[in-house]
């Protein structure tokens, strides 16, 4: 009986990754204890096959991730994996044994929950972790590029940030658009974004950054805005008056201000907000238009498998801790089976 009971325990555990507090990265560790969640109403059981690791989740060791959850809790929120329970009242033509990329909470773990509504089976011969970053880092550069940057052929798009993983798939994705792509990064990191097909590619920190924008393109008509604090100021000086988009979808460096004088009297530009977890819930219209969209870029060969790096599960806090540095470039993701 008590082999039994040990069993049917260590069937209800798992591994997973643990915030402690909202001291940051360095309270994040890793335990075999952590119970087994349970699909609720609309939701799938998900065993996840990768974890991808997302700026998101830094703001959230620090508790300045809006809505974030509250310490203790299981890190993480984007993953691929195969469906292995399913919840009350889903709706949904995938079954148990499919294999999705999606949303949800804790998924630095064996096992986690997503919401049915929200995931798209992973592209017919990717793995797992080839399909990261398709409804996080692809449709937040899309959303930002289509629906609210309005790119157009021929317009010059600046983008912060260019090798991370929304940039680097932003950085493509305005070069098929037609758009002459100006970008930023550290100098470590010009090559990988080179390599993408960028126009230029520039300091991050250069003290005449916004000179040198307005030098090669004499103002920008779109500009990603991803860094917050270090590159707000620059990104409103470079921006055309009145028909230039400033699309914001982060704030990395720390948040930045903008009054209603500035709008009137100095920077007349359209600012616009963009969370892609909000744009899913409060306009699934756009949304479904965005994977729509998706599924063709994949469909023709310019959306192709990702290359993200992988590392075990047990070395997600030192991983969390370099992008919070700006250490890293393009996609990172966690196996919790390694």
């Amino acid at each position: 009986m008590e082999i039994d009971e040990q069993q049917h325990s260590a069937e209800q555990t798992m591994r997973a990754l643990v915030q402690h507090s909202h001291r940051g990265p360095k309270d994040l560790s890793h335990t075999t204890e952590q119970r087994r969640p349970i699909p609720g109403p609309g939701e799938y059981l998900i065993r996840v096959g990768a974890a991808g690791v997302n700026f998101a989740d830094v703001m959230q060791t620090h508790g300045t991730y809006a809505g974030g959850p509250q310490a203790p809790y299981v890190a993480g929120f984007e993953a691929a994996g195969e469906i292995v329970g399913v919840g009350p009242e889903v709706e949904s033509p995938l079954q148990v044994g499919s294999h999705v990329v999606g949303a949800g909470p804790g998924a630095f773990a064996q096992y986690m929950t997503m919401p049915a509504a929200q995931v798209l089976p992973v592209p017919s011969g990717w793995t797992d972790a080839e399909s990261l970053g398709l409804v996080l880092n692809w449709a937040t550069a899309l959303a930002a590029l289509k629906p609210l940057g309005e790119i157009r052929a021929g317009e010059a798009v600046l983008i912060h940030a260019a090798a991370g993983g929304v940039g680097q798939a932003a950085v493509r994705l305005a070069r098929h658009y037609g758009a002459r792509v100006i970008a930023t990064t550290s100098p470590s990191k010009h090559d990988t974004v080179t390599a993408l097909g960028a126009d230029a590619v520039l300091d991050s920190a250069h003290p005449d950054l916004a000179a040198e924008i307005t030098h090669l393109t004499g103002g920008v008509d779109l500009v990603l805005e991803s860094v917050g604090q270090a590159t707000f100021q620059v990104s409103l000086a470079v921006t055309k008056p009145f028909t230039g988009r400033v699309v914001v979808f982060g704030a990395a460096s720390g948040d930045a201000g903008l009054t209603t004088h500035d709008l009137v009297f100095t920077h007349q530009v359209q600012v616009k907000g963009l969370h892609i977890g909000a744009l899913a819930s409060a306009a699934p219209s756009i949304y479904d238009e965005l994977l729509a969209e998706i599924e063709a870029l994949i469909a023709d060969g310019v959306y192709t498998p990702g290359t993200p790096q992988v590392h075990p599960l047990a070395e997600g806090p030192a991983v969390v801790q370099e992008l919070e540095a700006g250490r890293t470039r393009g996609k990172h993701a966690l196996d919790p089976w390694l």
